[in-house]
């Protein structure tokens, strides 16, 4: 088996490293005193901070960044058509997928915390990061999103700790070694590589039983699939709760005039915090919820020192994320693709205030819109207006059977309240005759809208 650890005298070389995850593991290994080097495509904020700690990175791919490399390291992303990867290959070089190199550092620690979930996992780890941060606690972190503070996606620890998101997509979580799990949630996402949600519960409940015997699973029983995998499992549990149902609860839930939510912490009627948020949302309040619990119980961190850290917590990039004002309307921005999170969302924007909520929805993935289009036309009953451009092809093929007109036609049968413009272009003419000042634009998707979006805000 490959591993890492073995070159510590070699060049590895990341190609894709401008990713999100990529670049996290790149100048992780840096930090671990590995020499590293990278290439991608596209200039990003990534590439940036890997070049501000000196590590070698080359715009674009050529056989050539990959030539004297002891070992390759590439995402799912890359395909093997890429010069790199097919000189690696036909070099006999060694080389690790993306997912197999974070399960060997998880391995590098003690205390492996793993943040899984289909939606907010990514909030939880980088709320975590923070809490961490402020009390003085030194964990390695890996995100999977820009977080300001971070700038980037990671934070270099010295301590035996390591934090990270655990994604569930093609089963990638299953090659970590955990020592604490989170699952937040489970859903019926990414059903373009599992048969349906009862192979993703059997694939969360595979995940748990990669506990060690005195390893550690927090779970949130609110969620309907959640109970059960617990049910299955045979691992010390702790469970958080927004609705009264764990061990740990929220409760005592209030907002501010901007939706943002403070609440207090109770286990066995005894009240052990109190937490002020200034993001919106009660998803976001799940979220704190389960960030102060696992900082307690797994890094033994009060809750008043939890309480104080998330003061000044701010959303990782792309969660409800001010993207400009024109015309006296605000755009934000939110990453949320499943109709779970899409409801959520719309939700916190919901208490913002505003006059009229324009709703700007792209699909990723023709998948998704088959699979899920009766969901999305239950997740849009909060907006005024929900306009909905072609579809994103994502990792796909257009097979021709979905179409946007067809979830279209599913949002007007329970909201009436959708449109299709097939362009960013005809979204961008629509809104300038019909906004007006005091208005609020969100736009959702994990596909290019958070790029394409810039459009309306160009004179």
């Amino acid at each position: 088996m490959i591993s890492f650890e073995d070159y510590k005298e070699g060049r590895i070389h990341f190609i894709g490293v401008g990713g999100c995850s990529m670049s996290g593991l790149a100048q992780i290994l840096n930090n671990l005193g590995y020499q590293v080097s990278g290439s991608d495509l596209n200039d990003s904020p990534f590439m940036q901070t890997l070049r501000e700690q000196n590590i070698p990175v080359q715009i674009g791919h050529d056989a050539a960044y990959v030539q004297g490399a002891a070992l390759v390291i590439y995402s799912a992303a890359i395909k093997p058509s890429n010069v790199e990867f097919a000189y690696a290959k036909e070099h006999g070089i060694p080389m690790l997928e993306r997912s197999v190199l974070l399960g060997q550092v998880s391995r590098s620690y003690q205390k492996s915390i793993c943040i899984a979930g289909c939606h907010g996992k990514t909030t939880i780890t980088s709320m975590l990061a923070l809490i961490s941060n402020d009390a003085h606690i030194d964990p390695t972190v890996h995100v999977g999103g820009m977080v300001d503070f971070l700038s980037g996606g990671v934070r270099l620890g010295k301590e035996d700790c390591f934090i990270t998101e655990a994604c569930e997509y093609v089963r990638s979580f299953l090659t970590l070694h955990p020592s604490h799990i989170v699952i937040n949630n489970i859903d019926d996402d990414h059903l373009d590589c599992y048969r349906d949600i009862d192979e993703i519960i059997d694939t969360f409940v595979q995940f748990v039983s990669l506990l060690p015997e005195n390893g550690v699973l927090f779970a949130n029983p609110d969620d309907e699939n959640t109970q059960k995998a617990l049910s299955r499992v045979n691992c010390n549990v702790i469970t958080y709760s927004i609705q009264g149902n764990g061990q740990y609860n929220a409760a005592n839930v209030e907002y501010d005039e901007l939706g943002n939510p403070e609440f207090d912490i109770i286990k066995e009627g005894k009240t052990l915090g109190h937490i002020v948020l200034h993001v919106p949302g009660l998803h976001n309040v799940q979220n704190a919820l389960a960030a102060c619990v696992v900082a307690y119980e797994a890094m033994g961190i009060s809750f008043e020192e939890s309480a104080k850290a998330l003061l000044h917590y701010h959303l990782a990039g792309r969660r409800f994320e001010l993207v400009g004002e024109r015309d006296g309307v605000k755009i934000f921005h939110d990453y949320a693709h499943h109709p779970t999170e899409i409801k959520a969302c719309l939700d916190a924007a919901s208490n913002y205030p505003h006059k009229k909520l324009y709703v700007l929805f792209q699909c990723n993935s023709f998948t998704r819109a088959r699979t899920l289009r009766k969901k999305y036309g239950l997740a849009f009953e909060k907006a005024d207006v929900v306009m909905v451009p072609n579809l994103y092809p994502g990792r796909d093929i257009d097979t021709g059977d979905i179409h946007a007109t067809d979830l279209v036609d599913e949002i007007n049968a329970h909201s009436h309240n959708a449109l299709y413009l097939p362009t960013f272009q005809d979204i961008k003419e629509y809104l300038l005759k019909n906004w007006q000042s005091g208005d609020i634009v969100v736009t959702l998707g994990s596909g290019d809208v958070y790029k394409q979006q810039m459009i309306l805000l160009e004179k």
